[in-house]
């Protein structure tokens, strides 16, 4: 069984998003996924201050099985990327919810509308059941 947080929201493409700031998202993937994955030995990350829409790319995760795309659950523009990431890639399979995070969005418009398309735990466990 997949540890999932109550207090974190989830995407269908398996993303979790923790609001951190009053328009502030930090993003990274699901222990669901990374067992998915396997090992991670790559992760490609966005640029700072870079304009994202909800659904699109932004980056990609390489794993030993495969390479994955990272899908942002929000719009709004990256203010933070995990550079630990790029020398430590397997903090995302030893840790996904607090070392491995990947980045954090300021988001565009309402938080609360952003996050409104998200799931919560208990229909993500539903998800990937």
């Amino acid at each position: 069984m997949s540890e999932l947080r109550s207090d974190f929201l989830y995407s269908e493409e398996h993303e979790w998003v923790q609001t951190v700031g009053e328009d502030t998202v930090r993003i990274g993937i699901t222990e669901f996924a990374q067992h998915q994955l396997g090992d991670i030995v790559f992760v490609e990350l966005p640029d700072l201050e870079a304009s994202v829409a909800a659904a699109d790319s932004i980056g990609t995760i390489e794993s030993v099985k495969t390479v994955s795309d990272l899908f942002s659950p929000v719009s709004g523009t990256i203010i933070a990327v995990n550079e630990t990431l790029q020398d430590s890639p397997e903090l995302v399979n030893s840790s996904p919810y607090e070392d491995g995070w990947m980045i954090e969005i300021r988001v565009e418009g309402d938080l609360q509308a952003a996050l409104s398309s998200l799931l919560n735990a208990d229909a993500y466990h539903k998800h990937i059941e």
